[in-house]
């Protein structure tokens, strides 16, 4: 008998709502053990369905009562997008034209490279081998120029989670930008010292609870500043316009999995630099906010819909399907580099929304903002001076002088830098430490009493989180910020105190 599906296979499809969960996990352990289907064909079935829930929702089937539950939830204008995990299951069938009346492009089959193009790996003591050859697939694409790999790397779909990737300027790979596009890191220096945490205890814990919101049904009712939303490039597409509502409810919240709002100590360190550390504050200690969240269901479904649209479009080897470009010279492909950059300048008025709201229950202003995000594309040149778009899936911008941060758990600190501009990491650094295990395997191996022990003794309150964020899943950073120190400097160090993260009963199928 095939193996048995699990909850966590599910989840991993999609951000199933609760209330169904146990439809779906009934309907698909039955096909199962009594239709006598394999475990992947069952998944790909359920993959189909909630690409395309009108579909099984109006036939007769084993699924239609999941079908129509989906699809009725989609009228309501609640999105249930398939993850990169979920995406991986569709059969390589032609799809729908979703993007409307746009230009066609040339359906391709192509081959991959005789062997990869050199790329400089940084911690490779640390990375896992599907990482590695995940990252060697990367660079025997045609329209590969260089690549790197950051020492957080662990594996993904398509690009590892912690590549680098750049390609032919007029190429983009929607699956090496990643799900959740430009997820970002925002962190504000108040000018408060420590002694505000054991303080006000009570009212940060307070503010953390009543003015953020994550995960599915993650809305928000009033907004600081709504501009971003007024942007033309939300009439672009048939695909953004349907998308705009839901953003606009969404506008504000954070999403779930490793994405968290948390009050600590930033400790700004003496720099030996003559133009000083590039944060204008004096070293010292202060009280600091930092949060880690994307584009919500609006990157998700951006990010679903051009994946799956480039992967017919180009067809390449089975190891290399979810690498699947656009050419930037058709619509569909503008199509989706508007929709990526929309994303990025709506996943930071998110932050700023979640920033200001938490500053001003403080009653004070920001002494500085320092915020950079990652899962994105830039148009760069190589130090060749080549024109290049440079996929950063899960690695921190970093060029010369640039500033960003880097996190590390919720007991482990995180580090603000300054980028050194290293050309072998195409100016890229970590996006955080990186995990150990999955997802899965965290639930299967830790205990409750080793995640209380572990906040206890890094004297960290948790509001929310499960197992799977539980700070032995992941890498040390201090080891992965030491084996970095040519691609960034470091400016400062952030500590976590009172975090906040998804309720357990929120969770999401999350790739990073």
């Amino acid at each position: 008998m095939d193996t048995l599906i699990s909850i966590d296979d599910i989840l991993a499809l999609a951000p199933i709502p609760e209330p169904l969960q146990a439809a779906f996990l009934r309907v698909a352990n039955g096909l199962v053990q009594r239709g006598k289907q394999p475990k992947g064909k069952v998944m790909g079935l359920l993959a189909q369905l909630l690409q395309n829930p009108k579909k099984y929702a109006f036939s007769k089937n084993k699924v239609t009562n999941l079908a129509k539950a989906i699809y009725d939830l989609n009228k309501q204008g609640i999105a249930v997008p398939l993850s990169e995990a979920g995406a991986a299951y569709l059969p390589a069938e032609p799809v729908p034209d979703v993007a409307g009346s746009m230009e066609k492009q040339a359906v391709q089959t192509i081959g991959l490279r005789e062997g990869p193009l050199p790329y400089a790996v940084f911690g490779r003591e640390f990375i896992e081998e599907g990482a590695l050859k995940q990252m060697e697939t990367a660079a025997s694409l045609p329209i590969s120029v260089a690549g790197a790999l950051m020492p957080d790397a662990h594996q993904g779909y398509g690009l590892p989670i912690g590549g680098v990737l750049a390609t032919e300027a007029d190429r983009v790979i929607p699956f090496a930008v990643g799900v959740d596009i430009a997820c970002r890191m925002c962190l504000s220096v108040f000018d408060l010292p420590p002694a505000f945490l054991t303080r006000e205890p009570h009212l940060l814990k307070k503010s953390l609870v009543e003015l953020t919101k994550f995960g599915m049904g993650g809305e928000t009712r009033d907004k600081f500043d709504e501009s971003v939303m007024d942007l033309p490039e939300w009439q672009a597409t048939k695909v953004i316009r349907d998308l705009k509502d839901k953003a606009y409810r969404q506008l504000g919240s954070s999403g779930t999995g490793n994405h968290f709002v948390e009050w600590g100590i930033v400790e700004v360190h003496e720099d030996s630099q003559p133009n000083g550390s590039g944060l204008n504050l004096p070293p010292g200690d202060y009280l600091a906010l930092l949060s880690h969240s994307g584009s919500r269901g609006f990157g998700a479904n951006i990010a679903n819909t051009y994946s799956k649209l480039a992967m017919q479009k180009t067809k390449l080897p089975g190891e290399a399907a979810h690498l699947a470009w656009l050419d930037l010279n058709t619509q569909e492909g503008q199509e989706y580099w508007i929709g990526m950059n929309l994303a990025g300048a709506y996943a930071s008025a998110n932050h700023h929304e979640i920033h200001h709201k938490l500053a001003k229950a403080l009653r004070e202003k920001p002494l500085v903002m320092v915020e950079n995000h990652h899962n994105f594309a830039w148009k760069e040149q190589l130090a060749d001076g080549r024109d290049v778009l440079v996929h950063r899936k899960g690695a921190t911008p970093a060029g010369p002088g640039v500033l960003g941060i880097i996190p590390g758990s919720m007991t482990q600190p995180g580090f603000v830098v300054r980028g050194r501009g290293n050309i072998e990491s195409l100016n890229s650094a970590s996006h955080g430490a990186g995990r150990l295990m999955s997802r899965t395997k965290a639930f299967n191996t830790i205990t409750r009493s080793q995640w209380t022990k572990a906040l206890e003794e890094a004297g960290v309150l948790l509001v929310g989180g499960d197992l799977d964020e539980a700070p032995m899943v992941y890498k040390d950073i201090d080891t992965v910020i030491g084996v970095q120190l040519d691609l960034v400097d470091v400016l400062a160090k952030f500590t976590p105190k009172i975090v906040r993260m998804a309720d357990a009963n929120r969770k999401e199928g999350r790739e990073d």
